[in-house]
């Protein structure tokens, strides 16, 4: 059988092994077992362990002997066998082992040569470990400067526009430098409140809005002087005009005796001289520009300091007022001066006010204006009067007399009909009215108090005069002298119909394309006390016929006319507040990728319940309550809807929470104005843009997608405004990083991080 292969090298064990194998051939006693035991073993010790049993066991047949003599032999052939093999491969034995030492010369030279090379990469390794570290701090500091850079920026930004606003007011463009400052104190200070910078400036506002204040009114008092200055001038101006007016009408009567029986200042003298109008604040003698008027007005209603600004308007005019009148006149002097100074001080002065009143009637109200001129008037009558004992002959009476005749003509220019409540005096000018007019008024006779303002303009009750006149005249001229009382009964209904609908309602109509929310106020109430009156008439034109009239119930189509064009007025205020509101929203900055939720209410939305509150509490507060809740009702719609389109604008195309929170607070700013008019009703209008803000302030805006959810918390929203704002809505709020030197940096420049 084959040799087995030791499992170690040892040329002791492998020769052991050899004879061992041979001593097992020769001796056929061995067993199997035992041979392939020995053959296996391990180690010599095994080998031996194995080997000793087999030595026992010839010992007992005494054929030691034997055995030493065939492992000997065996030794001795495997010895000459190892020989021969040596002898036969001595010298590629010998290359072998040269070449395992050339093989391990490499391999020491190879071993010496890796670990050079790993000390030069280990050494590479330490610099590059070096400069990476190198560059990361090389890249901290590069962050830093650019953010310091920004930061920087931003706070230049903010100082330059603070100098701007600065250099606004020095060049005397008060509402660029409001507009300016209120720019930086709602845009770009809210960019760097982290900044000590921001606080400083903060601090510095309210001061830069006194000053911008006291500037434009040290504008408005130069204005004013100017304006007493020219008050002599431009009531020459008028005078003299009065006067050529008085001259053409009678040059027209010479012509026309018809005309003779009409005044100055009639209806009929005003048409026949509407081809020599003249404007008596703009001409080529005289522009009176109330430009720093409107400046001053419009800059004290942004910083909603208007009741301030009444105050001080009205006490600078009273102030004026006392100013232009002396302690005393005299009447014979040459050709009257002094009476004539007086007077034309008067008429300009009077003239302005009226016009202020006109152009601005939320400052100057026909109260203040009523107060100031019977001042001037009283103060005026004692003057006359005092000094009237000089006059000794009946030329420089006449003179006088026509002076101050020519004066109450100017004036009743300036006192037309200016679609303003009808102001009452005292009890006396009451009962007139009434008794002329058909008006029952809220209060009986003996609770009224003095001054009062009626509802209407003072057109009404002319009207209403008119009618009555041409009433009596011609049931007058009729009497009962015509056969056909039929004929006569329709020729008045007729005649009544044509002036009430052609003249009068025409008229009003005509002016409400006015601008001035005012003056169409007053049309419409206008309007509705020519529709009561009207129905008055049919009655009065029924219980007027003749007994032998056939003629059924009296009916006007001037009454159905009033009407109707009392849908157009409030259809005409609607159209008014309702673009007032669309200004006042298109003004709205949002920025609705904030960075930082807002503390306050947007300008625009104060500004916009302020003007809503203003025309409830003056503008419409002549109107019946439910035209004027109709009104709001449209107003808080429209304003409602202009908002909630602001967000869903083509142009904003993402929307973070701090946007929504912007919108949030308006809206609550809003609700909460809303509910302060005590008009539960009016709250509705708000449901949509409330449920809306919610929805997207949601945590949990999947619930909009679901229909039983939706109708119960999202009801009024849109079902395809909601998806728009929900894509559009980012959770994401970018906000600036800070590091140590950075905050060293800022210090430097007085900002804090």
């Amino acid at each position: 059988m084959p040799s087995a292969i030791p499992p170690r090298s040892d040329p002791s064990n492998v020769l052991n092994q050899v004879r061992l194998s041979a001593l097992i051939r020769t001796n056929s006693s061995l067993s199997n077992n035992r041979l392939t035991q020995i053959i296996m073993s391990p180690s010599d010790s095994d080998y031996l362990d194995q080997l000793i049993p087999s030595i026992r066991e010839y010992s007992y047949g005494n054929r030691t002997s034997q055995l030493l003599q065939s492992l000997s032999r065996f030794a001795s052939e495997k010895e000459a066998e190892i020989e021969n093999i040596c002898n036969t491969n001595h010298q590629e034995f010998v290359t072998s082992v040269n070449q395992l030492l050339r093989i391990r010369e490499g391999t020491v030279s190879l071993t010496s040569e890796i670990l050079d090379l790993n000390q030069s990469i280990q050494a590479s390794t330490e610099r590059l470990a070096e400069q990476k570290k190198a560059l990361v701090e090389s890249r901290s500091h590069r962050q830093n400067i650019d953010e310091t850079f920004r930061a920087l920026q931003d706070c230049l930004e903010v100082l330059r526009l603070s100098n701007h606003v600065h250099d606004l007011l020095g060049k005397k463009n008060h509402y660029a430098a409001l507009r300016a400052l209120d720019e930086l104190q709602n845009v770009h200070l809210k960019e760097i409140t982290q900044y000590k910078i921001a606080e400083m400036i903060q601090r510095s506002v309210p001061a830069t809005q006194r000053a911008i204040a006291e500037a434009v009114m040290s504008d408005l008092n130069t204005w004013l002087y100017r304006i007493r200055e020219m008050s002599q001038y431009l009531g020459e101006i008028a005078l003299y005009h009065t006067d050529l007016r008085k001259t053409r009408l009678k040059e027209k009567a010479e012509k026309i005796p018809y005309l003779s029986q009409f005044k100055l200042n009639s209806a009929i003298e005003l048409v026949s001289d509407e081809h020599e109008e003249y404007d008596l604040l703009q001409n080529d003698d005289l522009q009176v520009d109330f430009t720093p008027l409107f400046e001053c007005l419009h800059i004290h209603q942004s910083l909603g300091q208007m009741d301030k600004f009444r105050a001080e308007y009205a006490t600078t005019r009273r102030r004026q007022k006392d100013l232009l009148l002396p302690t005393s006149i005299t009447l014979v002097d040459e050709d009257g001066a002094s009476l004539h100074t007086l007077l034309e001080e008067m008429t300009g002065f009077a003239i302005v006010e009226r016009s202020t009143m006109k152009r601005v009637p939320d400052l100057r109200s026909p109260v203040d204006v009523e107060e100031l001129w019977d001042s001037m008037c009283h103060t005026a009558v004692g003057l006359i009067s005092d000094a009237l004992h000089e006059v000794d002959n009946a030329e420089s009476l006449l003179k006088i007399k026509n002076l101050i005749a020519l004066f109450m003509q100017a004036m009743d220019i300036v006192s037309t009909d200016d679609y303003m409540p009808m102001p009452i005096q005292n009890l006396e000018e009451f009962d007139k009215v009434i008794n002329v007019s058909w008006y029952t008024p809220e209060k009986p006779r003996e609770e009224q108090v003095f001054p009062c303002v009626l509802p209407f303009s003072q057109m009404y009750p002319l009207c209403c005069i008119d009618i009555r006149n041409f009433l009596n005249q011609f049931y007058f001229f009729s009497n009962d002298d015509f056969p056909h009382p039929d004929v006569i009964d329709e020729t008045l209904k007729t005649a009544l119909d044509d002036l009430l609908s052609n003249e009068v309602c025409e008229t009003l109509v005509e002016r409400l394309s006015s601008q001035y929310l005012g003056q169409i106020v007053q049309i419409l109430i206008n309007l509705e006390h020519f529709e009561m009156a009207c129905k008055e008439l049919e009655v009065l034109l029924a219980a007027a016929r003749s007994q032998n009239s056939t003629v059924g119930p009296v009916s006007l189509n001037a009454t159905a006319k009033f009407r109707n064009n009392k849908k157009a007025a409030e259809k005409r205020i609607f159209e008014v507040v309702n673009s007032k509101i669309d200004d006042l929203i298109e003004t709205a900055e949002y920025d609705w990728m904030a960075a930082s939720e807002p503390t306050e209410p947007s300008n625009y939305m104060q500004t916009l319940t302020r003007f809503l509150s203003n025309i409830m509490n003056s503008t419409l507060l002549g109107l019946p309550t439910e035209i004027k809740e109709l009104i709001y009702f449209d107003a808080l719609s429209h304003a409602a809807n202009m908002i909630l389109a602001l967000p869903l604008s083509p142009d904003v195309k993402k929307i973070n929470p701090n946007g929504v929170a912007a919108l949030a607070k308006d809206v609550e700013y809003l609700t909460k104005f809303v509910d302060g008019l005590g008009v539960p009703i009016l709250r509705e209008n708000l449901d949509e843009l409330q449920q809306t803000v919610n929805l997207l302030q949601s945590d949990n805006t999947d619930e909009f997608y679901d229909i039983s959810i939706r109708n119960k918390k999202y009801g009024r929203v849109d079902a395809m405004n909601g998806p728009i704002l929900l894509e559009k809505l980012t959770r994401t709020v970018q906000s600036p990083s800070k590091t140590d030197k950075f905050a060293a940096l800022s210090s430097r420049f007085g900002m804090k991080s």
